[in-house]
């Protein structure tokens, strides 16, 4: 897509933003740090956690999706519980604007919402999905790596193809909900499309680059992601959480907590301030100065 379309994306991000007085300025790690603070490990023991999701309140929900488990991390005690159980292998998690628990249930293929008490309804069934984002206007897109596509689930729960010729896995909207973010685990760049009324995806473009590489690697695995309400976006890899302005410019990488990759990340918490990320077999969290993005607190898009 010629860079021209990119300079109106983003010039529509600043209007979505124009409370922010970030913009004029580079948007180092600085902004987003705080002195002193560092990652504090939530819980181990789990086999492999995806899929950090936070509800209203700013409690975080993840899977473990070997043991077939969705927990839930208390935002006032930080005790970490079970919340769903024989999940199917359930991995992408977001909360919709009404209240319920959206997930990939990749065992079944299926999308389903769990309720407050753990159990589920089906949305769409035949997709082997791994992520998933839900916006303001309950509208989801679901990556289905397998087959190289891109879904999306409008409110009335019909499903359609709206992307093909790329292998995604993580998913994520900006703050205006007018561009999606795609990620490939092996490629050095996150795509972004436009985001059409009636859902559907154009102009794909190369936006986030270059990915940084660990020494003797080519491929940076990238993952989940996360957006504060500034337009930052946060994608874990194997290098760590790399930060990125609403440009597409890099702003630095925030360590692991741990020495292998990291799967997802999340802005949890009463303030959504706290960066939550699933390593492993563990969760870990550090405060931060910045807010993450909730979209089933927003009106809904246009």
């Amino acid at each position: 897509m010629p860079r021209l379309e990119s300079f109106v994306r983003f010039l529509a991000c600043l209007l979505a933003l124009s409370g922010s007085t970030a913009f004029a300025q580079d948007m180092p790690l600085t902004q987003v740090l705080l002195p002193g603070e560092g990652w504090k490990l939530v819980g181990s023991g789990y086999r492999f956690t995806e899929g950090p999701a936070v509800d209203a309140k700013g409690n975080v929900f993840f899977t473990d999706i070997p043991n077939d488990r969705i927990h839930r991390i208390d935002t006032t005690t930080g005790k970490v519980t079970v919340f769903a159980e024989k999940t199917a292998r359930t991995n992408g998690l977001m909360f919709g604007k009404d209240g319920l628990l959206y997930g990939c249930r990749n065992g079944d293929k299926q999308v389903v919402a769990y309720a407050a008490d753990g159990s589920h309804t089906v949305v769409a069934s035949d997709i082997p999905c791994n992520d998933l984002v839900v916006g303001s206007d309950m509208r989801l897109f679901v990556t289905d790596p397998g087959n190289n596509r891109v879904w999306t689930i409008d409110a009335k729960r019909r499903k359609r193809v709206v992307a093909e010729g790329i292998s995604p896995n993580g998913v994520i909207l900006w703050p205006g909900e007018g561009t999606l973010v795609v990620t490939e685990r092996n490629k050095p760049h996150l795509w972004t499309y436009r985001v059409e009324p009636d859902g559907s995806l154009s102009h794909r473009e190369r936006y986030y680059l270059p990915l940084r590489l660990l020494p003797g690697r080519d491929r940076p695995g990238s993952d989940g992601m996360a957006v504060d309400t500034s337009g930052r976006l946060y994608v874990t890899t194997s290098a760590g959480v790399q930060m990125f302005d609403p440009t597409g410019r890099m702003g630095g990488v925030i360590g692991k907590p741990h020495r292998g990759s990291l799967a997802n990340v999340v802005f949890g918490g009463p303030k959504r301030n706290r960066m939550y990320v699933t390593a492993g077999d563990r969760v870990y969290q550090r405060k931060t100065k910045v807010q993450g993005v909730a979209y089933f607190l927003k009106s809904s898009s246009p």
